[in-house]
């Protein structure tokens, strides 16, 4: 749905001329499972988004219309409690602001989004992020700074949809740069834009298999890696694979802990080789990193392994990887941009040949972050 269609759509429900927001949804190149342990992350916000329609309406209710399931919730701002829907991201957002001391005020809220639920590309974020500019402008707060933004939208999702991520997909829908990946530092929130060479595509291909992260696996994966760093008394972060060998600890945990730790060295070889241009090295990087998630993370799945191989049987395709939290959703492939469309083509079918599933794919290209959609 374009701006202009949401903008008239709202205005024939509501009665009022909204104000428009939106909020891209993310990759993540490389450099998972390893925010929540003060990691190094190189995601991309992406060509697809969230779009909020916004205008106050002088309650102390938000009515919130989801034109993608045909729904409507009203949620009363003095008595906000999760509901265990998609309301949840909204009322969160709510309440971490009022609880901030943000006058949020009532509003009539209408949201509509191409970013691909459940299939690791953070529709969530995408949606914390959007709502979030739209409350913040309502309540007449300017002047924000853009990483606040993000730990707001983060605390949305931790303490009322009680989803344990860490900041990266928030960051990344709020600091996208167009033709950039960022390298995030988790601990310190520093980070550098990394220029993506033309001739680079990225090929996201959604499994079919929908995942629930708050389901609990990968909470689970959160406290692995949390007995571990306490055991070895570091942070991940700071410990070394030759450490890690070293040490004597409980098998799940020790898993859980080797992953972080080469994968946070994954980044930064990442990094190098977009900097040289070298994509060869970067697609031998994704495959490795799908290995330790699959392996070493266990957040894999059948239908993502398969996937996954079938990418790499492409020749235009120089690696692939799962992509997000893992339990299903989608696997990331590497391509020569020039054979792009063919390689999406074929991936597909070799997926349909291999499991009887119908993949949807997608081109995407890193978009700028989230802003007001202006006249």
């Amino acid at each position: 749905m374009n701006d202009a269609d949401l903008s008239a759509r709202f205005t024939e429900r509501f009665g009022a001329t909204p104000r428009l927001f939106r909020a891209p949804g993310r990759i993540n190149i490389i450099g998972e499972h390893v925010d929540y342990c003060d990691g190094l992350v190189l995601p991309a916000a992406i060509d697809r988004w969230c779009s909020v329609a916004a205008a106050a309406n002088g309650s102390d209710m938000l009515r919130v219309t989801a034109i993608d399931v045909d729904a409507e919730v009203t949620l009363d701002l003095g008595a906000l409690t999760p509901r265990k829907d998609w309301s949840d991201y909204v009322a969160g957002v709510a309440q971490v602001l009022r609880r901030d001391g943000i006058a949020v005020p009532g509003a009539d809220l209408m949201v509509t989004s191409d970013v691909p639920i459940g299939a690791g590309v953070s529709s969530s974020a995408a949606l914390e992020v959007a709502v979030l500019l739209a409350l913040l402008a309502l309540a007449g707060v300017r002047d924000v700074p853009r990483v606040q933004m993000a730990r707001w939208a983060q605390a949305a999702e931790n303490d009322f949809v009680g989803m344990p991520c860490g900041i990266m997909d928030q960051f990344a829908s709020v600091h996208g740069l167009a033709g950039h990946a960022l390298r995030l530092d988790c601990r310190t929130l520093d980070f550098t834009p990394v220029a993506l060479p033309d001739k680079a595509a990225f090929v996201l291909v959604d499994s079919m298999q929908r995942h629930a992260l708050v389901d609990g696996g990968y909470a689970e994966r959160r406290a692995d890696c949390e007995a571990a760093a306490a055991a070895l008394g570091a942070s991940l972060r700071d410990v070394t694979l030759a450490q890690l060998a070293g040490a004597v600890l409980p098998e799940r945990p020790a898993k859980r802990a080797r992953h972080v730790v080469s994968e946070i060295a994954r980044v930064n070889a990442a990094v190098a080789a977009l900097a040289a241009g070298d994509l060869r090295t970067l697609g031998a990087l994704l495959d490795a990193s799908h290995a330790s998630l699959s392996v070493d993370m266990a957040v894999s799945t059948l239908a993502l392994d398969t996937l996954a191989a079938c990418a790499r049987a492409v020749p235009s395709v120089y690696g692939a990887r799962m992509m997000g939290g893992g339990f299903g959703g989608s696997v990331l492939a590497l391509v020569d941009a020039k054979q792009a469309s063919s390689a999406q083509n074929a991936i597909v079918a070799a997926y349909a040949a291999a499991t009887g599933v119908k993949a949807n794919a997608m081109l995407v290209r890193a978009g700028d972050g989230a802003g007001e959609v202006l006249p």
